[in-house]
Order: C-alpha cells, then structure tokens, then sequence
C-alpha cells in the first residue's frame, strides 16, 4: 500500500496517470463523432410520411418536385413573343385604274365644253347662210385648231353638206364630227413606248416650261404607271427650282415609288438623271421617269443643258420617250414652244394639261400637224388622277356633243 501511495505521488506517477486520464477521453470523443458520421440527420416534423395503411395525426407536406438541371451545351429556346415595330407601314395610295380614268375625263370633258356649246348652238339653227358658216370658222379658229386645219374642215364641210342637199342639224353635226376626228387622226399611235429593252428600263423624259404643271405631270404619270403594275423610279433632275425635287419625292412617296435627287440646290441636273437610270438598271426597274426644269425657250443656254441631259442618260440606256408637257390654254404660245423644244430634243409625244373643255382644245390638231407626234396624255384637273391616255373620238365626241 505504502509503495502504490508513493508511485502515485512520485512525479513520474502523475505524469503517467495524466497520459492514461487524456487517451481514454480522446477514445470516447473519437467514438462519439463516428456514430454521429452513421445515423442520417433527424427530418423536420412537417416532412415525416405517416405509416402505409395507418391513420397518424402528423400533417403530411408534399413538397414540388425539384426542377430538371438543363445541360450546359442546350440551346436555349427561342422566344415567341413578337416584338412590336417602332413605326407604321406608311399607307399607300391606290391609284385609279387607266380604264376608269378615261371614263370619268370623257364625261367630265363633255361636261364642261364651251366648243361644243358654241358650235351646236351654230348648227342648230337649220339651214345655215353665209355670216352663219363664217361664225362656225371664227369659232374653230378660237379653239386654236390652227389657220390651216380650220379652213380645210370648213371646205370640206361645206362640200359634204351641199352633196348631201340637207340643212338638218343632226345631219350636219354628224358631217362636222368626220371632219374634226379626220384632223385630229385617230389612226396616230399614241401608245407610250415603255417596254424594257436588253434588261434595261424605258427611260422617260419630261421637258417643258414652267408653268405648264411638268414636275405634276411626272407625279400624275408615275400614279398612272403603278395602276398598271409597272415599277417606276423617279430622276429630279429640276435642280434649280427648290421645292421640285421635294415635290417629286412627295409624288412617289405616296404610291411607295423612289426618287432619286440631289440634296445640294443647283446641282449638276445630267449628274441626278444619270444616277437615276444607273439606279433604274440595277434595281431592274421597268421604268425611269426623269423630270428637267422648266426651260424658256429664249435661253439657248438652257436649252442646250437639257440636250446634255439626254446625252448623259443615253450612254446607259436609250430614251424611249421624250415627251413635252404644254397647257392647252396657252394656245399658239404653246405651239411656239413646242417648235423650240423639237430643236433640241426629238419630242415623241405630247402631254396636254389643262384641256378641260375650254376654248383651247383646238391645240390637239395643231401641236400634232406641227411637230408630226401625237398627243398621248391629256390632264384634266387637279386631282392625282386626273390624268389618262388621249383617244381621239372621245376628244371628238366630247366637243360637238
């Protein structure tokens, strides 16, 4: 007893007590974090089952099924929400058929014919003396029929009335009608000359002077064209009036057309007319409508500039039409004009505007006994549409009816 007493009090006996006291609790800790590696972590109250086939009184929780992990290398899907554009479609006019045109122009010219009124009001008197045939010829020279076509329809009605021995009216109007659509010459071709030529687009001229509505006119012929389902590019090439090219591109603007201009006032107009044809090929456009500025025939400088034009455009393509825009009220002002134009460039056809049934209309048979082209367009007001293909019997019919 006495040696077991004096081993725990020797030093070297407490130190081995000490190590055998720390292994055995170092045994127990290491024990306790083993099991707590075994036993899986105690579920919440709300996530234990019930027992199959038992009534239990723990509310049962059923939590959602947890998402699928997509793949990294998935495409994402697309969206199919549509996005609303940030402007509207700009709505297009739909210009009126060339059919229906001519059937409202015919009625309207009909309508307002002064011609007309004058010469029946002549014929309806019967049996026509002297002072009365010679009224019927100052009538027909106010018209601005032109000195020469007016005394050959005046023979030649005098002529058919005296060898038909009648002084009726219906009978002379009827005579008097043959002899006006025999001037003006229905057999004329006044088709216009738009088909599209070793894949290149009819390239149109428009000349004239100032006043006579010309940059309209281009506007007017382009609504014309699309009706028919042409496609058609338009060439400002008026570059020293300032409000023409804004004009014109205003004209496309409203049947979804182009214009091709220059933003720089007094620019080169052969440069503008050459972009526009260049445009016209590579758009493969049918046709390219080229607006000039209003030119006065005593400005020879001008006048030679709108030769140069022409020129320009032709090294792309051949001009299939250059047609002078006139007003028929102008009468033989407007003739003097078209004789200058001629000079300078081979006019193929004539657009009258304005012909409306006034005492000018008469300038028809004049411009075309003059220049030997016929008048294709006629323009009757101000309307977009108010512009169609000249017939001949309708021009006719419209004055004596």
């Amino acid at each position: 007893m006495t040696e077991i007493i004096n081993f725990f009090t020797a030093t070297p006996g407490i130190i081995t007590i000490v190590v055998v006291l720390l292994a055995l609790v170092g045994i127990g800790v290491g024990i306790s974090r083993t099991r707590s590696r075994e036993l899986p972590p105690a579920a919440p109250r709300d996530e234990i089952e019930a027992p199959s086939g038992e009534d239990s009184d723990v509310s049962v929780d059923t939590l959602p099924a947890p998402a699928p992990i997509e793949d990294d290398d998935d495409e994402p899907e697309e969206s199919t929400l549509e996005v609303e554009p940030d402007y509207e479609e700009p709505v297009l006019d739909r210009p009126e058929s060339a059919r229906g045109r001519m059937e409202r122009l015919r009625s309207r010219l009909a309508g307002s014919g002064r011609i007309g009124a004058a010469l029946l009001s002549i014929l309806s008197r019967g049996d026509l003396d002297e002072s009365d045939w010679e009224e019927l010829e100052d009538t027909l020279l106010m018209a601005d029929l032109g000195l020469d076509a007016t005394e050959e329809v005046m023979n030649n009605l005098r002529t058919a009335v005296k060898v038909k021995g009648t002084s009726d009216p219906a009978v002379v109007r009827t005579l008097l009608r043959d002899e006006l659509l025999r001037v003006v010459d229905p057999q004329m071709d006044r088709k216009l000359n738009l088909e599209r030529t070793d894949d290149k687009p009819a390239v149109v001229l428009m000349v004239g002077v100032n006043g006579t509505g010309k940059t309209t006119t281009v506007g007017k012929l382009a609504r014309l064209l699309v009706a028919e389902d042409t496609s058609v590019i338009l060439g400002a090439a008026d570059t020293f009036r300032a409000a023409a090219a804004e004009q014109l591109t205003t004209w496309g603007e409203r049947v979804g057309v182009e214009t091709v201009r220059s933003e720089v006032e007094g620019a080169d107009p052969a440069s503008v007319a050459f972009d526009a044809v260049k445009q016209g090929i590579e758009g493969d456009i049918d046709v390219v409508l080229v607006d000039t500025a209003g030119r006065l025939q005593n400005k020879s400088t001008l006048m030679d500039e709108l030769g140069k034009v022409k020129r320009v455009m032709e090294k792309q393509a051949p001009v299939a039409e250059t047609l002078l825009v006139l007003d028929a009220t102008t009468g033989q002002n407007g003739m003097r004009q078209a004789q200058v134009f001629a000079e300078v460039v081979d006019i193929t056809g004539v657009v009258l505007t304005k012909l409306d049934g006034s005492a000018k209309g008469g300038i028809v048979v004049s411009v075309q006994r003059e220049l030997g082209v016929p008048v294709k367009l006629v323009g009757l007001g101000e309307g977009a549409d108010d512009l169609a293909p000249f017939n001949a019997d309708d021009f006719v019919d419209a004055i004596i009816s």
